[in-house]
């Protein structure tokens, strides 16, 4: 691929990979730093050490106590958040363009030195599991790490989030551990957007970043994923359905087709589930399919919400409109789909933060990043027939079912069971 000469791409001196995007219009500039640090790192029974670490980085750092890091940042206005995921603990900040290079010393210190305190430990991980106790009154949010646990194999479906069962397991040794071993520059990778200068940013990046040392862990061993379908029993005039089957990864050739046909299915008010199983029968109260795409593996998972009464007539139909997908496929169809693209593209060429996670994510999931106009420009060359074809060679041989509910749906209408 032909790189755009405007992004710029290099290493520091500690291996550390730096994606660069100026963008002179505007008056911001945002990071995602992607630490190699996420849940698929928790040591066996520690499910939910990676997100007691994000939630111990701000709390002082390099003897600042943490009432002094954060007014520090907030005196310079950087908006921040350390979220865990399964590959990376990720760390964003924006502020105003003229402040961020003030602000990269005191991110450094918070991520590179941040205190780790034996006091701090306990209000981190009780955070944690008021978090996860929260998902308990939240089916929806229940079923999708339901869902992932069953999609992928571990440890790429654990939760990110953790396991109440295994909080109680986790001691600081074990943070601090996770942090040494997970927190390096080697495998991290920073991306930035904004109205910067780029010789300045690259020599302040080499003088608060450059001492980071450490190298990448090892590569993780895959395990196995649990057969489906599976039920939660939960006493409720409400059922949640949850379905996923395989699909392309954000690396092949044919991902852009792989997005139109979710997007056909689940792309607005005017897509196939939302019409047909929503407001032709009034089946479900809510209803959507979105694309998950690892590094090495992919998955489209759909939800549907609908009344006990109605859950079995809602998996039927939701499962039939999957499987007739590339019937009928129309040029407006398409071009709705074009336009939700096109519209989405617009905003982000205006937002710093959301060029800087793309940067960033691009590096990780294809080793290179992708421009904007390239993503408009194979968006506009998808066609009819080719979506249509992708439908018709990755029609669904097998799907994950689970759901949470009184009582459990009848998977015969599955086209196949794992």
């Amino acid at each position: 691929m032909e790189v755009p000469q405007f992004i710029e791409s290099y290493r520091l001196s500690n291996g550390l990979l730096v994606i660069f995007e100026p963008m002179p219009d505007v008056q911001s500039a945002a990071l995602s730093l992607l630490l190699p640090a996420g849940g698929i790192r928790d040591a066996a029974g520690r499910c939910g050490t990676a997100a007691i670490l994000s939630e111990m980085f701000p709390r002082g750092a390099d003897g600042l106590s943490s009432r002094s890091l954060c007014a520090a940042l907030d005196n310079l206005g950087l908006q921040r958040n350390f979220q865990t995921g399964s590959a990376h603990i990720t760390f964003s900040a924006a502020t105003t363009a003229d402040r961020l290079t003030d602000a990269l010393p005191l991110i450094a210190r918070m991520v590179l030195q941040p205190h780790l305190h034996d006091d701090d430990f306990e209000p981190a991980r009780d955070l944690v599991a008021q978090g996860l106790l929260a998902l308990e009154d939240e089916p929806r949010q229940q079923l999708g790490r339901i869902l992932r646990q069953y999609s992928y194999a571990a440890p790429w479906g654990n939760p990110s989030e953790g396991e109440l069962a295994d909080l109680e397991q986790i001691t600081p040794a074990d943070i601090r551990r996770h942090h040494q071993q997970c927190v390096v520059p080697e495998s991290a990778i920073l991306g930035i957007a904004g109205n910067l200068d780029s010789a300045q940013l690259q020599q302040t990046l080499e003088s608060v970043f450059g001492s980071w040392q450490g190298t990448a862990p090892a590569e993780v061993a895959i395990g196995t994923r649990p057969a489906s379908p599976f039920h939660q029993h939960h006493e409720s005039a409400q059922t949640h359905l949850g379905l996923a089957w395989d699909t392309v990864r954000y690396s092949d050739p044919r991902y852009y087709e792989a997005w139109a046909a979710v997007s056909l299915l689940s792309g607005g008010m005017s897509s196939r589930l939302f019409t047909e199983v929503r407001e032709k029968r009034g089946l479900c109260y809510a209803i959507s399919a979105s694309l998950s795409t690892l590094k090495d593996d992919a998955r489209v998972m759909a939800y549907a919400g609908t009344t006990t009464e109605r859950a079995q007539e809602t998996l039927d139909v939701t499962v039939q409109e999957i499987l007739r997908l590339s019937e009928g496929i129309t040029e407006d169809e398409l071009q709705r789909c074009r336009a939700r693209a096109k519209s989405s593209l617009i905003m982000q060429q205006e937002s710093t933060s959301s060029r800087a996670g793309s940067l960033a994510r691009d590096m990780y999931l294809l080793g290179h990043f992708v421009s904007l106009q390239e993503i408009h420009d194979r968006i506009d060359a998808l066609t009819v027939d080719g979506v249509r074809q992708f439908v018709i060679d990755h029609a669904p041989t097998s799907m994950v079912l689970v759901s949470i509910g009184p009582q459990a749906p009848d998977p015969s209408c599955l086209p196949q069971q794992h």
